[in-house]
Parts: structure tokens; sequence; C-alpha cells
């Protein structure tokens, strides 16, 4: 059994002005994508620069907070969303989607694909490798902020969260960090490091993380506030996944049929 260490969720502080972990975390993600990107983008025949990389993480970074907070706030926690519209706006108190900053990217793909005048799924397949590294320091942040642990049980590497009570639970920040960041980033940087049809890197993206997400929820603690949706099993994130895993394997075949 194991215990968790305590953290500090503030990383420094400058006068009145407190920079959380969590936080920096998002921008480490944007940095990383802004990296990822001009790497990418430098290679022969991309069809991207520089700038249109530095323009799509802005723009990106957009849709991944607006929608990662109304996302949560419609999907998560709708009666506080009805009782107090402001709550929307309480980022403070925590509270993201990634689901909703997932729908909020894709928007930012369609318009700025418009705007650039490039194929929405050629800025899918580019942006869909620059995700992982992302999704991986958001679930560091969450382990340093002790939230979204795991659910009660017996396995030698049980954590106990203080904030959670004296049972051990599963670690399923690690969990998700291992499964949604390290082995999708690896899954789809080497996949999509070849010539691929167009469409396959983004529904490989979409199918891989529907099913690391579904795992994972298995070992998550359902939010306190919706608790399991239905079957007294689904949770919430495993049923906004589904359709990501149907809509991945759509995309695969269609790309794998026009080619």
């Amino acid at each position: 059994m194991l215990h968790y260490p305590h953290f500090n969720s503030v990383a420094f502080s400058i006068g009145p002005l407190q920079v959380h972990w969590y936080g920096l975390m998002y921008l480490l993600a944007f940095l990383a994508a802004w990296l990822l990107g001009n790497y990418r983008a430098k290679k022969p025949g991309s069809g991207w620069t520089e700038e249109q990389v530095s323009d799509f993480i802005f723009y990106g970074a957009l849709g991944v907070i607006i929608g990662g907070r109304v996302g949560y706030m419609l999907f998560y926690d709708l009666s506080s969303l009805l009782a107090d519209p402001l709550d929307l706006f309480k980022v403070w108190q925590g509270g993201m989607s990634f689901h909703g900053g997932c729908l909020g990217v894709i928007i930012a793909i369609i318009w700025f694909a418009r705007k650039t005048h490039k194929g929405v799924f050629d800025v899918g397949d580019f942006v869909a490798p620059l995700v992982p590294i992302g999704l991986a320091l958001g679930r560091v942040g969450n382990f340093i902020n002790g939230e979204l642990w795991g659910r009660v049980t017996t396995v030698p590497w049980g954590m106990v969260y203080p904030q959670a009570g004296p049972q051990p639970r599963h670690p399923s920040e690690v969990y998700e960090f291992l499964m949604e960041g390290v082995l999708l980033f690896t899954i789809i940087w080497v996949f999509s490091s070849k010539p691929r049809p167009r469409m396959a890197v983004s529904g490989l993206f979409l199918l891989c993380y529907g099913i690391f997400r579904i795992i994972g929820e298995c070992f998550r603690q359902p939010d306190a506030q919706l608790g399991f949706i239905a079957f007294d099993w689904l949770t919430m994130g495993q049923l906004l996944s589904l359709p990501m895993v149907v809509i991945g394997i759509v995309l695969l075949s269609m790309a794998y049929r026009k080619r």
C-alpha cells in the first residue's frame, strides 16, 4: 500500500499572484504542441509553416480552455450552471472536461482550415499527434492536486489519498497518464510518421483515446455530483467516449476505403 505524497498545488508566488502547478501543466502542454508542430512542419512536404503552427496553437488553446470549461459545466455540473450561470466563469474553482476541450479544438480546426484553405482533415491529421503529451501533463496536474483518484482497491500499489478517506485506491491519474499520454502519443506519433490516407490519423486518435478513456474510467471514482449515470457502472466519461470510438472506426474505414 502506498501513501499519497504531499504536494503544494502552488508552484510559486509573485506577490499576491499564485501560480498553480495545474496551470503550468497547461502552459507546458501548449509549448510541447508548438515544439512538436514546428518539428513536423519543417519536414519536406508538410504543407505547414512555423507561423501557421503558432497561429493554430493559439486558436487551439482557446478551444481547449473555453471548450473544456463549458463542457465541464454542461456534462458534469449542469445543475450548478442552471442555478447560477455565472459559475461558468469561476474557473478558480476547478473543473475542465477533455471532451468539451476536444469539441473546442474541433471547432478551432474547422475555423483554421477555412482561414488557411486547408482541408479539415489535413489540419486534424497534423494536430492529432501533438495532443497526447498535453493529456499526459494534464494527468500530472491532476495527481499533484490530489484529485480524480480511483476506486477502492486491494492491489499492492493502491494509494491512500488523505482527501478520500483511509482506504487505498487505484492511482487512476497514473493509469490515465500512461494510457492517454505515453501510450497514445507513441501510437499516434509512430503511425503518423509515415504517409497515411487522409482521416486515418484523426480516426486512430479518436479510436484509441476513446478506448483508453473507457478503460481508465473502470478504475476511476465517478464524479461525486454525478456518480454512475446508468447500470451502476457506466460513467459520464465512458458515455462521452463511446461516440469517439464509433467515429474513429468510421473515419479509419473511410480513409482506407477511399485509398
